[in-house]
C-alpha cells in the first residue's frame, strides 16, 4: 500500500532489535490474485526482506499466489549459497516444482491441498525428493479432507501426512520422521 516503505522499516526495526526471537522472515514474496498493480512495490518489499533474511542467516518462507514466475525472477538475481527457504503452500505444476527445487536450499511446504481431489500435487510430489518436503498446515486455512472448507487446525498435520506417505508409499513413521529433520534443519533447530 501507500505505507509500504514505513511497515517495512517498522518489521525490520522488531527483527533486528532481536532476531533471535525468529526462525524466519515470512511469509514474504508476490501475491498477483487480488492486485496486479502493486507488483513493483512488492517485488522491492521481497528484495528488501530477502537481504534481511542474509544479513541475519534466517530461512525464508516464500508465499505465492499467481506469481511463480516473478518470484522465479527475484530469486534467479537474489538467491545465493547463504538463502534458505521453503514455498510455503506450495501448489505449482511440475515445471514450476523443478524451478523451486533448483535452488538447492529450498524446500517445498506441503498442505492441506495435498489431499484435495483435484489438487494436483499427487502428480508433481513423486518426482521430489524427501529431503525437500515440510509439512504445513496454513490454519486457519486450507484444511485437508474431510474437513475442507473448515477452520484448519494443526491436530489436521496428520491427514497431510498420511496422504504423502500414501503418495510416496512410504509408511507414515518414516514420513513423520523425515520432514521432522527437514523442519529442523531449515529453520535451524536443535
Amino acid at each position: 500500500g501507500d505505507n509500504a516503505e514505513e511497515d517495512l522499516q517498522v518489521i525490520k526495526n522488531h527483527l533486528f532489535a532481536t532476531p533471535q526471537k525468529y526462525c524466519a522472515v515470512g511469509e514474504i514474496g508476490i501475491d498477483l490474485y487480488w492486485d496486479k498493480s502493486t507488483l513493483e512495490i512488492q517485488r522491492h518489499a521481497f528484495i528488501e526482506q530477502i537481504n534481511w533474511a542474509k544479513e541475519l542467516n534466517l530461512p525464508i518462507a516464500i508465499h505465492a499466489r499467481d506469481a511463480f514466475a516473478e518470484i522465479f525472477d527475484v530469486l534467479d538475481e537474489h538467491a545465493d549459497a547463504q538463502l534458505s527457504g521453503v514455498f510455503h503452500c506450495f501448489t505449482g505444476n511440475q515445471d514450476e516444482c523443478n524451478k523451486a527445487l533448483s535452488y538447492p536450499n529450498f524446500m517445498l511446504g506441503i498442505g492441506g491441498v495435498a489431499t484435495f481431489k483435484n489438487g494436483g500435487l499427487d502428480k508433481v510430489l513423486p518426482s521430489v525428493p524427501t529431503d525437500r518436503i515440510v509439512l504445513e498446515t496454513d490454519s486457519p486455512y486450507l484444511a485437508p479432507v474431510p474437513h475442507r472448507g473448515k477452520r484448519n487446525e494443526s491436530a489436521y498435520l496428520r491427514l497431510v501426512a498420511e496422504k504423502v506417505a500414501e503418495i510416496y508409499q512410504l509408511p507414515l513413521a518414516k514420513v513423520a520422521e523425515i520432514t521432522t529433520q527437514n523442519a529442523k534443519k531449515l529453520f535451524k533447530i536443535n
